[in-house]
């Protein structure tokens, strides 16, 4: 009360003060020495099948789930135990729940396999822990296929969005009616599409909108509510302005796709002709200034959302081409005297002091390629180009390039060569008149098979180092098979008249393909909606968009198995990321630099969601177990590794990071099937690679797409 009896000017001093405090707190959540004692703290038992979703409440107090038995239960953070479980009513796994803002806890939403969405009234409840049955106070049938997420926003307690596999986002306002669709109507009346792409899917940047979008992710951003966020069947997460889309509308007609304001996709997985790697989750972090998305069968990559900023970095669909197809060219105030192919030495533009600490890292590195440690000497020049990029100089900036991109090509590890490329380019752009990084361009275009391109480069790099022998058994090699391929063409060219004849004619793999693209342009729609001539004036006058690339990457993990993995940040600011994986364990990676900070053991089979408290150093991680683990920095030792409840982790945590690499190079390779049953999918894969799955458990794991 003493502060109102102050004159204005008094008051700002406390006001200072309490914002210093709370932001203090906020960098304390999560800070990197309760990071490194994070154990179990407590398994939660209730449910009788695998855990899809959780939720915190916004003040912390209550953790929400969902699971394959269909109930939906509720926990107390204070007293880690189970105060409802409710019988929800859903026929299908539920796979998202949460709490409505601003009604005192007591509305929750919950989205299941049924296609339905359904909101409850807590207050009716009794207070009983046991099981019970509530009747829900609105449910929403309009959606044809899978609710995959649900979306709330912050302050509003009026509206819920659910993003569903058959191309819709829709938005149900609770003040329009208690149930959807009205009793004996049928789900297309329902107008409330606020998203409609169901002809939304791209194959690639260059190609135009054609196939379903089947949603798996959204997110509303907590500091600008007007953007929304989505992800699904490809590799291009989408960022909508809610204020600048059409009306709410029925399912009855087929839409053009409403303009995006951003696209957000790794470059290397902007032109794949046929997307592969679909996204599982996407999401903003605390201050809405960046987005997270990761991928089925990839990684997890940062990405600036903040589209006013100088450093988001922006690529076209002529920046795809030429990241691999340009011709390589030198700087004509150069000469062909290389600053990097000596010894390193110190010079005016670096840091001043051999003796630095960043010196000493990219030394570090240098070693690690030499005795064949990648993946600690990739760390390294992380540290110093992701960390401490404002501490060195443009020499020591390159050698650290042309070291990771080295340490790159050698590891292969998933798409390692696309950042080989990448630290490639910006070296070039640093000294362009330095062999090292023309060496290591041709190499990576090797490894993509683009000998021609290769050769190009790997003339340069001879140009500027002749007595360089790497270099020249390098060109030579490239000659050779250049001179076997075309031997090759050349006898091929020699067939006979009517053998060319024959050849001209559609084989039986073009027919094939033909029908697998008409296929994937179907799946999910109703052939109704299927005419490619209704958009064929749209495709014609089709633009490109751009797109926003990553500026970091989190690797490790392993998402192949589940496309309802998440990937999270960790406190109000935001500073680490943690994800789950099929392996069992769950990972947290530094957000700035990628680095590695703890993996933990979580999961018989599989963790799929990780979510931070609102306010406390606090995890509940769930997956394939039917328990909730609720995860606490109390352990003695701060160490990278933790057990979990398989007891301690022996596993060397490089190993288990190759393992899991292995898996992902390996998931192409292999069919996938599903057989589903009323609240389990079964999954069956091809030797040799599988998830272990107890014959004494029945285990769910979701179908990739």
């Amino acid at each position: 009360m003493l502060l109102f009896l102050l004159p204005p000017c008094s008051i700002l001093p406390f006001l200072s003060i309490a914002h210093l405090l709370l932001d203090t707190n906020h960098r304390l959540q999560m800070h990197s020495s309760l990071i490194k004692r994070l154990s179990l703290e407590k398994e939660l038992e209730g449910h009788q099948g695998c855990v899809n979703a959780i939720a915190w409440n916004s003040k912390g107090s209550l953790l929400i789930s969902g699971s394959d038995d269909t109930q939906v239960n509720i926990w107390s953070y204070t007293s880690k135990s189970l105060l409802h479980s409710i019988d929800s009513g859903h026929t299908a796994n539920i796979f998202c729940t949460k709490f409505v803002p601003e009604t005192s806890d007591e509305l929750v939403v919950s989205g299941a396999g049924d296609s339905e969405v359904w909101l409850f009234n807590l207050s009716y409840l009794h207070g009983q822990s046991t099981e019970e049955t509530l009747e829900p106070l609105a449910l929403f049938r309009c959606q044809s296929r899978r609710v995959k997420k649900l979306a709330v926003e912050v302050g509003n307690p009026n509206v819920v969005w659910s993003a569903s596999e058959d191309g819709t986002l829709r938005q149900h306002d609770f003040r329009e009616g208690s149930s959807c669709p009205p009793s004996g109507s049928s789900h297309q009346e329902c107008r409330n599409i606020l998203l409609d792409l169901r002809f939304g899917a791209k194959k690639s940047l260059a190609d135009p909108p054609k196939q379903c979008l089947a949603l798996k992710s959204c997110d509303i951003s907590t500091s600008r509510p007007h953007q929304l966020l989505v992800g699904g069947s490809d590799a291009f997460a989408r960022l909508y302005d809610r204020r600048m889309l059409p009306p709410l509308t029925s399912s009855e007609k087929r839409r053009k796709p409403p303009p995006c304001v951003n696209y957000f996709c790794p470059m290397h997985l902007s032109d794949r002709g046929r997307s592969t790697f679909p996204l599982t989750h996407v999401t903003f972090s605390p201050n809405g200034e960046e987005v997270l998305v990761s991928y089925s069968g990839e990684h997890i990559y940062l990405m600036d959302a903040n589209l006013g900023s100088k450093n988001v970095l922006r690529y076209s669909v002529e920046d795809v081409a030429q990241q691999v197809n340009s011709a390589p060219t030198l700087s004509e105030m150069e000469t062909a005297q290389d600053l990097i192919e000596k010894p390193f030495q110190c010079s005016n533009d670096s840091i001043g002091n051999c003796n630095h600490p960043t010196r000493e890292l990219l030394e570090a590195a240098e070693k690690c390629l030499e005795r064949s440690d990648y993946f600690n000497g990739i760390e390294a020049c992380n540290e110093l180009l992701d960390g401490r990029i404002r501490e060195i100089g443009p020499a020591l900036e390159y050698g650290c390039l042309c070291t990771r991109s080295a340490l790159f090509l050698k590891r292969k590890w998933k798409n390692d060569v696309h950042m080989a490329i990448r630290d490639c380019k910006k070296a070039q752009r640093i000294h362009p008149s330095s062999y090292r990084a023309y060496f290591c361009m041709a190499e990576a275009l090797l490894e993509l098979g683009k000998h021609k391109e290769a050769l190009e480069y790997a003339m340069v790099a001879h140009r500027l180092a002749p007595s360089n022998y790497q270099v020249s058994e390098m060109v030579e090699n490239i000659k050779q098979h250049l001179a076997s391929a075309e031997a090759v063409e050349n006898n091929d060219n020699g067939l006979s008249k009517s053998e060319s004849r024959k050849g001209k004619s559609r084989s039986s793999s073009d027919v094939n393909h033909q029908q697998e693209a008409s296929s994937d342009a179907s799946q999910d729609c109703p052939r109704s909606e299927r005419e490619d001539s209704v958009f064929e004036d749209e495709n014609l006058t089709f633009q490109p968009e751009v797109v926003i690339d990553m500026k970091q990457r989190y690797v490790g993990h392993c998402n192949v198995g589940t496309d309802i993995k998440q990937a999270s940040f960790l406190g109000q600011n935001g500073e680490y990321i943690a994800s789950g994986s099929d392996d069992g364990r769950w990972f947290i990676w530094e957000k700035k630099t990628g680095r590695l900070v703890k993996m933990l053991a979580g999961d018989e089979a599989v963790v799929n969601c990780v979510q931070c408290h609102p306010f406390d150093c606090t995890i509940a991680t769930s997956g394939i177990d039917n328990t909730i683990k609720i995860w606490s920095p109390q352990s003695e030792v701060p160490s990278i590794v933790t057990g979990g409840t398989a007891g301690p982790e022996t596993a060397d945590v490089l190993s288990a990071m190759e393992t899991n690499q292995h898996k992902l190079l390996r998931n192409c390779e292999h069919v996938l099937y599903v057989f589903q049953t009323n609240y389990f999918s079964l999954w069956v894969i091809s030797f040799p690679f599988c998830l272990e799955i107890k014959k004494d458990k029945r285990k769910r794991v979701e179908k990739v797409e």
